[in-house]
């Protein structure tokens, strides 16, 4: 009868410590960390279609005090953050761009460049595929060289993807609420090949060894 005992905390234990470990993963699922996968070239060329990324969603969680803020490793969205987001024409779908505008910020494209608040905003990770079209030229109007000027609204963001050229973002769809907001994109955990579609390019073992992009592993996004 004792034996029979033991057994039955032994699977009871055994059951718990599952249990436990399941709450826990989805509990940082839900709340800490979320993996997604760039679907698309528009964050080009600093992330491909392939890369899988690891986002942090509890940077950005709102705090009840001063002293939470302090103690939990939580901050403001600030400019320049690449972030994942729900789409606000589609909330089913994540996007990823960058942070170009603030709450508050008079934003303008001209020319290919962005200005806030009247300042040219020096654009490192901004790629292009045509070049800027002169004042009266064919397509100097397009939204890709020429937007605004536009204030930001309290409580959203302008995001922008770096492939400038190639990038649905708030030039077309507006901007961004806070509360569509997801978190901000860590680093690449892994990267691998893929045909124009998306889908692996060869077979599923192929991709994994010869088609993975084993230099950008760990890479850090900035």
């Amino acid at each position: 009868m004792a034996e029979a005992t033991f057994q039955k905390s032994t699977v009871r234990e055994y059951a718990e410590s599952i249990l436990v470990a399941v709450v826990l993963a989805l509990f940082v699922r839900t709340f800490v960390f979320q993996a997604f996968k760039i679907p698309t070239g528009s964050m080009k060329p600093n992330l491909l279609v392939g890369d899988h990324l690891l986002v942090n969603k509890f940077i950005f969680a709102p705090t009840a005090s001063a002293i939470e803020r302090a103690l939990l490793p939580v901050r403001d969205i600030e400019r320049g953050d690449v972030v994942v987001f729900k789409f606000p024409e589609e909330p089913d779908r994540d996007f990823i761009k960058r942070v170009i505008g603030l709450p508050g910020d008079t934003l303008e494209l001209k020319n290919q460049t962005v200005h806030i608040n009247g300042m040219p905003l020096i654009e490192p990770y901004a790629h292009y595929l045509f070049p800027a079209a002169a004042e009266g030229e064919e397509g100097s109007l397009d939204l890709r060289r020429r937007y605004g000027p536009v204030t930001v609204p309290d409580g959203h963001y302008f995001m922008m993807g770096d492939n400038r050229d190639d990038s649905q973002d708030s030039r077309y769809w507006g901007f961004l609420p806070t509360s569509y907001v997801k978190g901000r994109a860590l680093f690449i955990y892994w990267s691998f090949e893929t045909a124009e579609d998306g889908s692996p390019s060869g077979s599923l073992l192929t991709s994994l060894f010869s088609g993975s992009r084993w230099g950008r592993l760990l890479h850090q996004i900035h």
